[in-house]
């Protein structure tokens, strides 16, 4: 098999940059197109092109002088982890592919583009769902994923995975999807129906071929503490069950199996997770792993997607593991991992306040689109990431966590772009604050040949509607090297809660008459190698006010609120070159307004706005991989803050 070998390339067409033709394009397949981040590889002497979308987007066909088939992978958002003690992990999102030789390809129909197909000039439709949220109140499941979609505007007609079903709580069933949530509790919570050929379309509708399992079910337990729910199921297998009838600890609701998917290349370490094999990498739709409950040992939660008690790595194939024991703990659930449908880690109830446990949000979907082209035109110095060409340079983007090995001793000294998470808005708050903003030119490569970690930092969550942890969550720091950028501060609540401090800071939470609050300070980190800081400070707030303050982002500090009920914007984000094309990343979250005023906008590079009770209570989430916060919630009601948005490292040198 031969190393991954890249050419003219597209841009991430979600954030705006545009699109460039491929002088490679047109062969076997005839097939020009443009959309999402294309990485072009060799095997065994066959050159192909993958469209990479991590969110919604176009396929652009503007050329098709060949049969214009195509092969798939579509993922759809993960299942949220159940909530409080004993609860279900989330299913994994459905699994489709029509990829030559891949176990799960049969059934699946093959896929014909032309430049009057999709909306009837070439463009079609790609939709990649979000994971479902996690739920930590003792009503509600974890939500269900959101459908994944690739094909003319007008479903059916495209290739449609289903969303992975939540996971249940306390003595309930996981909910059915493209793989089923695990039962709750230990007194036969049941799990929650996958679909598959085996149970052709439970949930209704052409999805016979979705592939994804039930969750995992539950027996009576008859030895007391720890209780242990089931895991979700999983594109390869169904969720463990909580209690397998014997005495034998530990008692593991693991994840069901995820599924390993080399369409974009066996080199490609830019999407997916870990798995086993060589290479370990490129798996997806792993079920979340279940909660315990008591003062059992952590272990005795369900590792994500890993289908024994002898698990692979905590998150395999993308599912988030059960949350640790309570012990003084939260004992929350992890989520799922960004762009592999991977369901979220069902919660452990903690045995002292603060609590509930909030089970973790299932990872986004994805959708792959590959064709045959007809030769390459340039070799990279270094592999890892997606790896496109362009204006004289090799770019490589990363998406999520992997690896860059230089296999070129020439190459000395590269650029760099690494953006941190973006925090979560406040649940009746503040904005977050985006994460830290680092551009790096030259960066010395040394040792050359060598192998270099590369971290994308998850966007924090944003705070919940619903018990006593309501400040967003910070953001998760990326790193390369030497060089580590900030996860953001998250929004601060109502009564004049402190924005957090971070890479760019949370904005102040609405004060009321009483209120003391203060804005989260960026983090400011001047070298000679750096931007002059990593990003600038949230807003504040007066003690007159009632409206939130934004989030601050890289290029400009969030809206500070002195009176009345609007909330602030968030903050500016900051541009960046590297790829060719300018892009905005690193926006801060808008702050969220006191009941029906003007919510706070979102700051531009891809923040999101805050909530106000006219619509929607809610703060928007921030656009994944560009690092920005998530909008406050609207304060006077229960409105949850928005997720920040994930980050991002790209590396880049002279082809």
């Amino acid at each position: 098999m031969a190393p991954i070998v890249t050419s003219l390339a597209t841009l991430i067409n979600q954030f705006g940059i545009g699109a460039v033709t491929s002088a490679a394009g047109g062969g076997p397949a005839g097939i020009t197109a443009t959309g999402g981040v294309i990485s072009d590889y060799e095997v065994s002497g066959t050159y192909y092109r993958a469209h990479i979308f991590t969110s919604t987007g176009t396929l652009n066909v503007p050329t098709v002088t060949g049969p214009g088939l195509v092969e798939y992978l579509v993922v759809a958002g993960g299942g949220g982890g159940g909530g409080t003690y004993q609860s279900g992990g989330g299913g994994a999102g459905g699994f489709r592919t029509n990829l030559s030789g891949h176990p799960l390809a049969t059934g699946n129909p093959s896929f014909t583009v032309s430049t009057t197909g999709g909306n009837g000039s070439g463009e079609y439709t790609v939709t990649v769902g979000s994971g479902g949220v996690g739920t930590n109140d003792q009503t509600n499941p974890g939500v269900t994923g959101s459908d994944s979609y690739f094909g003319p505007p007008s479903q059916p007609n495209g290739i449609l995975s289903k969303g992975g079903g939540g996971g249940g709580f306390y003595n309930k069933a996981g909910l059915p999807g493209g793989s089923g949530g695990g039962g709750g509790d230990n007194t036969g919570g049941s799990g929650g129906f996958g679909v598959n050929p085996s149970t052709p379309a439970p949930l209704g509708g052409p999805y016979a071929y979705t592939s994804g399992n039930n969750g995992g079910t539950n027996t009576p337990f008859p030895y007391g503490s720890p209780y242990i729910a089931a895991g979700g199921g999983g594109a390869g297998g169904v969720g463990q069950n909580g209690y397998n009838g014997t005495s034998d600890l530990p008692y593991q609701g693991n994840g069901g199996l995820g599924v390993q998917c080399l369409i974009a290349g066996p080199q490609n370490d830019g999407i997916g997770a870990p798995g086993p094999g060589s290479p370990g990498k490129n798996w997806f739709a792993g079920g979340g792993g279940a909660g315990s409950y008591g003062s059992g040992p952590a272990t005795n939660s369900g590792d994500g997607g890993a289908g024994t008690d002898s698990a692979p790595p905590t998150g395999y194939a993308g599912g988030g593991p059960g949350g640790p024991d309570g012990q003084g703990g939260l004992g929350n659930g992890s989520p799922g991992v960004f762009a592999t449908g991977g369901g979220g880690g069902a919660s452990v109830s903690p045995t002292t306040a603060p609590y509930p446990a909030t089970g973790g949000n299932g990872g986004s979907g994805i959708v792959v689109v590959r064709y045959q082209i007809g030769q390459l035109t340039a070799a990279a110095k270094a592999t890892g990431g997606a790896i496109s060409f362009f204006g004289g340079k090799t770019i490589h983007q990363f998406l999520s966590s992997g690896t860059f090995t230089v296999t070129n001793p020439g190459l000395s000294s590269v650029e760099l772009l690494v953006v941190g998470g973006g925090g979560g808005g406040c649940n009746n708050g503040g904005g977050g604050g985006a994460g830290g903003f680092r551009s790096v030119s030259p960066h010395p490569i040394n040792p050359s040949p060598g192998v270099y970690s590369v971290t994308v930092g998850a966007g924090g969550r944003g705070g919940q509607p619903a018990g006593p942890v309501r400040p967003g969550r910070p953001g998760v720091a990326s790193t390369f090297d030497t060089i580590t950028s900030q996860g953001g501060g998250g929004g601060g609540e109502v009564g004049g809660s402190n924005g957090g401090s971070g890479g760019g800071g949370g904005g102040e939470g609405n004060n009321g008459p009483a209120g003391t609050g203060n804005r989260g300070d960026g983090t400011n980190q001047p070298t000679a190698t750096t931007v002059p800081s990593q990003g600038n400070n949230g807003g504040s707030v007066t003690s007159n006010a009632f409206g939130s303050a934004g989030g601050g982002g890289a290029g400009g500090a969030g809206t500070s609120i002195s009176s009345g009920n609007a909330g602030g914007a968030g903050g500016n984000g900051s541009p960046s070159s590297i790829s060719g094309t300018t892009t905005t990343y690193a926006g801060g979250g808008g702050g969220g307004a006191y009941l029906s005023a003007t919510a706070g906008a979102a700051g531009p590079g891809g923040g999101g706005a805050g909530g106000t009770t006219s619509g929607p209570g809610a703060g928007s989430a921030a656009t994944t991989n560009t690092g920005s916060g998530g909008g406050g919630g609207s304060t006077g009601g229960a409105a949850g803050g928005g997720n920040g948005g994930s980050g991002i490292v790209i590396i880049a040198y002279p082809s």
